[in-house]
């Protein structure tokens, strides 16, 4: 049978050994205990300290069965674990207390973080709409720069309606847009340009103004916003355009540039209601923009046409200023238009630039000019002319030039007036030009007007056949006239009664 002594030293044995690892794990911990807790930890180490040697000496006199009075050593060492039950209740409590001080800090630094969380949530959602604006913005401004160089560098009238209702489209998401048109003779606004329709009625749009929303808009030059289109008392006047395209809302800008109306804008939504306000500032910048694109391609189209009646005019006087010539002279009836289409017709052959032909018409029509200097007597001589005669008609060309230069719109054209008696060897009159001195224009107008003086009738000679005017002219290549132009216009002309030139 197992003694009371071995079963007290088989349970102090292990027990002995956990004080020993408390022990050691005591010492180890000891150098992370915070100071405020220092003095109690040094003191819960000596105790297991203690403990640790109570139990070896437990040990020792049970192994050796010494004679000492056990229950003094039991006493001690209750006395010893209760002081320590003591310490580690205190340790405990500390731990406990400042466990809860934790749970509260970290409470409220939950609750300043979630603070600050939904603050930051706040600040990006914030920083989205800004950013969101600041995109719209410049979308916009984009926009805007779009139709600043449209108004700059396009002056076509309907290509500037169409950009700028493509923009208000894509800025501002509508469904439809449209332009109308004042004409200030009638007071009528008239289709412009359209776009996000399906059909062509908005075409058909003519109002007065004062009748209907786009009326009144010009007529009263404020904004009309119609948020019902289906309202019975609405008098939209356009009543096929509402049933057909189903629109539900309406908005009607005028568009005013240097205190005029030029027409209206009109926005149509078929499904959701009008912009906002930010949309509707944005859209008034484009309706300002397209006043004045419409202001600037309305004037451009204006001065465009009366330099086009400008020029007509010009021309029609400068004809007229042949002919009289011609009947001054008592020319061949028409020899100067024939000479000058026949002049015409070669210079395009030869390459020259519509630019320079323009010129070079106005003067053939003119190149006789110079002879309103000449006396009577002279011009309208039936016989030859005298040297002392025909010193003063070599004077025509001079009189040409002292005419038309004073004229900024005609010196372009003086070259045929002045130059037309120069020839090819110097010989000519009035400056004695040789060669390619002589401007082309001349060149090729001694050949047209040489050509037809001699195959038309006049009253110092008969006209001759065409083969005897053809040999006179090659006879007279390299002296009279340039001879690269010779053959090319003589390949190119025909001599017809009524003076067409054969292709």
């Amino acid at each position: 049978m197992i003694s009371a002594q071995f079963l007290s030293v088989l349970i102090v044995f292990p027990g002995s050994i956990f004080m020993i690892a408390s022990l050691v794990h005591c010492l180890g911990m000891s150098k992370d205990v915070p100071d405020v807790l220092r003095m109690k930890w040094s003191a819960m180490t000596y105790l297991i300290l203690f403990f640790t040697f109570g139990y070896l000496v437990f040990l020792v006199i049970q192994l050796l069965d010494l004679a000492f009075p056990l229950e003094l050593l039991t006493s001690t060492v209750f006395l010893g674990g209760a002081v320590f039950v003591f310490l580690v209740m205190r340790l405990t409590s500390i731990t406990i207390r400042k466990f809860q001080e934790s749970r509260v800090l970290i409470s409220e630094v939950n609750e300043v973080l979630t603070a600050k969380n939904a603050e930051l949530e706040r600040e990006i959602v914030a920083r989205r709409k800004a950013e969101n604006r600041a995109q719209t913005r410049l979308q916009q401004l984009a926009s805007l720069h779009t139709i600043d160089l449209m108004i700059t560098s396009n002056l076509d009238l309907k290509m500037t309606m169409t950009i700028f209702l493509e923009q208000i489209v894509l800025q501002l998401q509508v469904d439809a847009a449209a332009v109308l048109l004042l004409n200030p003779y009638t007071q009528m606004l008239a289709y412009g340009a359209g776009i996000g329709f399906k059909s062509s009625l908005i075409q058909e749009s003519e109002l007065r103004l004062g009748v209907g929303p786009a009326g009144v808009a010009a007529l009263k030059r404020s904004r009309i916003q119609i948020d019902d289109m289906e309202n019975p008392d609405l008098d939209f006047v356009r009543t096929p355009l509402l049933a057909r395209e189903k629109f539900r809302s309406y908005c009607a800008i005028p568009l005013i540039a240097k205190g005029q109306v030029k027409g209206v804008l009109e926005i149509f939504q078929r499904d959701k209601g009008m912009p906002d306000h930010e949309r509707f500032e944005f859209l008034d910048a484009l309706a300002a923009q397209a006043a004045i694109a419409i202001d600037n391609a309305t004037l451009f189209n204006e001065l465009q046409s009366s330099n086009t009646e400008l020029v007509i005019a010009y021309d029609s006087t400068i004809e007229g200023w042949g002919k009289a010539l011609n009947l001054r002279d008592m020319e061949t009836e028409d020899h100067t238009q024939r000479v000058t289409e026949m002049t015409v017709h070669i210079a395009r052959i030869y390459g020259m630039s519509e630019r320079e032909i323009v010129h070079m018409r106005r003067g053939a029509l003119l190149h006789d000019i110079g002879k309103m200097g000449i006396p009577d007597s002279i011009l309208m001589k039936d016989g030859p002319l005298n040297p002392e005669e025909e010193m003063v008609m070599h004077k025509h060309p001079l009189y040409a030039f002292e005419i038309l230069m004073p004229i900024a719109y005609l010196r372009p054209a003086l070259d045929i007036p002045y130059c037309h008696h120069e020839k090819w060897d110097g010989t000519g009159y009035p400056r004695g030009l040789k060669g390619e001195q002589i401007p082309i224009a001349a060149r090729i107008f001694a050949l047209s007007d040489t050509w037809d003086a001699l195959i038309s009738a006049r009253r110092y000679h008969e006209a001759w056949p065409r083969a005897k005017v053809e040999e006179y002219m090659r006879a007279r290549a390299g002296t009279h006239f340039d001879p690269d132009l010779v053959e090319l216009f003589l390949a190119n002309v025909e001599a017809e009664e009524q003076g067409k030139i054969k292709n």
